[in-house]
């Protein structure tokens, strides 16, 4: 009898420590704005996976793509992590334009040139001023990832000149493409990405601009699209932060957890990404898409083409914060030619 209460205590013990371990267990919400096929959703399975297997499955991680928390609004999503109404962010700079005008100066037309280049910011000093305008607005940023250069598409013609634009409807993501597309000769229109595709489709817009690796191969803009010029007229980087309610909340331990997941799942999502990217012209040909590859020449034509948005954004984001871009962007070149 003795042995049987004993055991019975046991149970009970048992019992009452799977109960704490379910109730200190807990899943937060990740949201981002593309479909769930694309880099941006499986660096955000990974980052999951990660954290799940490093907190043992006490910290779960539930994924809405297509913004789903926001109705769709891609452009709300920093915002309500800023306040703490969600608690984990993957998305570009340019979709959090809105809330922080800095994140602007990545996307600033022809200010980069190749990936070097851009890896040299996002590690360097520029990367941590980021950071920390970001944190300004409720914002911890984890990691950058990838979205990449956005080349444009389009169902009317090749574009190979400024002139080639002149009157396309073309979706736009943000304010500063706007201006960019106005300086082109272009009908921009400001647009979810997740109504563009059926936007395309009927004809409504002309074309649109995104990074084929991360966007225009995995959402398969290809079937509703049939020309690309790959200009790599502007970067766009992708990046993972979480309420800075929710990172002040942990103790150090886990922030070192979670940065350390966060970093890993981006390093993999930036690897994947630029993979897509450099057999991306080739894939977009089998689908049957008409590539036109800009000479110097023609690159030259765009950019002092977009020089006017280049100089108006750059006041808009502070001419100080784009020159300390600029400065680690001449580093780069440098340590290049040595």
């Amino acid at each position: 009898m003795a042995l049987m209460r004993k055991a019975a205590a046991f149970i009970g013990v048992l019992a009452l420590s799977h109960s704490v371990s379910a109730a200190a267990a807990e899943t937060l919400r990740l949201s981002h704005n593309t479909g769930d096929t694309t880099t941006w959703q499986k660096g955000a399975e990974r980052f999951a996976d990660l954290v799940d297997t490093a907190s043992g499955g006490d910290i779960g991680i539930r994924i809405f793509p297509n913004a789903q928390l926001t109705g769709g609004d891609q452009m709300k999503q920093a915002e309500m992590v800023g306040r703490g109404a969600i608690d984990f962010v993957v998305t570009s700079a340019i979709n959090v334009t809105p809330l922080v005008p800095e994140m602007a100066v990545f996307s600033l037309p022809y200010l980069y040139s190749d990936y070097a280049q851009v890896d040299a910011t996002t590690a360097g000093e520029p990367g941590a001023k980021m950071a920390e305008i970001l944190e300004a607005h409720g914002l911890h940023l984890l990691a950058w990832g990838e979205n990449g250069f956005r080349e444009v598409t389009n169902n009317v013609h090749p574009i190979a000149t400024p002139d080639d634009l002149k009157g396309l409807k073309m979706r736009v993501a943000g304010p500063m493409y706007i201006d960019v597309m106005n300086a082109l000769g272009a009908n921009p229109q400001q647009m979810q990405w997740t109504e563009t595709f059926s936007a395309l489709q009927q004809g409504v817009v002309d074309g649109q601009e995104n990074p084929i690796g991360a966007v225009i191969i995995p959402q398969r803009v290809y079937e509703v699209q049939k020309y690309i010029t790959p200009w790599h007229y502007s970067y766009d980087p992708i990046f993972i932060a979480v309420s800075e309610k929710r990172w002040e909340s942990w103790d150090e331990a886990t922030r070192t957890m979670i940065s350390d997941a966060a970093a890993q799942a981006m390093e993999y999502q930036k690897e994947i990404t630029r993979a897509a990217t450099a057999d991306g012209l080739e894939t977009l040909a089998a689908e049957g898409m008409e590539i036109h590859e800009p000479t110097a020449e023609e690159l030259a034509a765009f950019r002092a083409a977009t020089k006017a948005p280049f100089d108006k954004w750059a006041e808009k984001v502070g001419t100080d914060l784009v020159a300390l871009f600029q400065a680690e962007i001449d580093a780069q070149d440098d340590d290049a030619t040595q």
